[in-house]
């Protein structure tokens, strides 16, 4: 495979196929690297700047949803508000709706808002994670409410107890999710392609 990678446009179809180059080429790097050609016309094609927006983008997306859906599992298993049953309910039941069928009113709500064609408009609807919500809230069940009285009694606040207590022992719930995030916002095909029109935009699936 290394070796056909050097050989000039055309050579490796050859019956049979050389085992070596009659010259060596870095004609197919360079238009994987830069530009391809594509029916009689050069297109620039930049795979390592693609390749840096899905960097960016997962690893934005993979810490701001950490950040919003492990406060909100935490916060559906061990605190109590009002309304909390019936907005899980309502989670719950969000589940069942598929995600492409919101996909064109989002797009127009971003449109309004102007969030078409960035990468916000990109990573914003990867934050409001139902089953992430759904899984940080089942780990935390599992951990003992006398342990978070006892730390109530002491005089420690909400957010000393989830710092200190809680997101300890949700590391390996928090590792997993993160790894679920990142790989769901790095295989993203459909959500980037109808929303970046910019060619320099792109991530590397689209």
């Amino acid at each position: 495979m290394v070796i056909v990678s050097f050989m000039p446009r055309g050579e490796s179809s050859i019956l049979p196929t050389p085992l070596w180059p009659s010259h060596w080429s870095l004609e197919n790097y360079h238009e994987l690297l830069v530009r391809r050609l594509i029916d009689g016309a050069w297109f620039d094609y930049r795979i390592v700047p693609a390749l840096f927006n899905s960097v960016a983008i997962a690893a934005i997306s993979t810490l701001l949803g950490l950040l919003l859906t492990v406060p909100a599992g935490y916060a559906f298993a061990k605190l109590r508000f009002r309304g909390r049953e019936h907005l899980l309910k309502i989670l719950i039941a969000s589940l069942v709706v598929p995600g492409q069928v919101a996909m064109l009113p989002l797009f127009l709500i971003f449109k309004q808002l102007g969030l078409v064609n960035s990468y916000a408009g990109v990573i914003l609807p990867s934050l409001a994670g139902v089953f992430a919500i759904l899984f940080v809230r089942q780990a935390t069940l599992a951990i003992p409410d006398e342990m978070i009285d006892a730390a109530r009694i002491d005089g420690a606040s909400e957010t000393r107890i989830f710092v200190t207590i809680v997101l300890p022992l949700l590391t390996p719930i928090v590792v997993t999710l993160a790894l679920f995030m990142f790989l769901g916002s790095w295989n993203d095909f459909l959500w980037p392609l109808i929303v970046l029109a910019d060619q320099h935009l792109y991530t590397l699936p689209v």
